[in-house]
């Protein structure tokens, strides 16, 4: 069985298996490792920070979700930033190695 990390960020729940990004919120969405990119900016002035994420095949045209979080947010969202960091290091793993 795969480990799963969770965390929740004001209305969103996220969750990461190691191949798969969920958020749950308004609009649950999926994204596979292998189709996705992630950024995370911030912190702004306010602490504000964004997450970012663009899915889709290169040769396509993408999507793109982005999620606003406040300082207050981000900070009682306890793993989210782990979560992200995992969700990073697994899409930098398949663009080196192809796994």
């Amino acid at each position: 069985m795969t480990d799963e990390t969770t965390a929740r960020a004001g209305r969103e729940f996220y969750t990461f298996d190691g191949r798969i990004l969920e958020v749950f919120g308004s609009r649950p969405l999926r994204f596979h490792i292998r189709n996705m990119d992630l950024r995370v900016t911030g912190p702004d002035r306010r602490g504000r920070r964004t997450v970012e994420i663009v899915a889709g095949p290169p040769e396509a045209l993408a999507a793109q979700y982005t999620w606003h979080h406040s300082a207050e947010d981000w900070q009682r969202a306890q793993g989210l930033e782990a979560l992200l960091e995992a969700v990073r290091a697994g899409i930098a793993s398949v663009r080196e190695h192809g796994a």
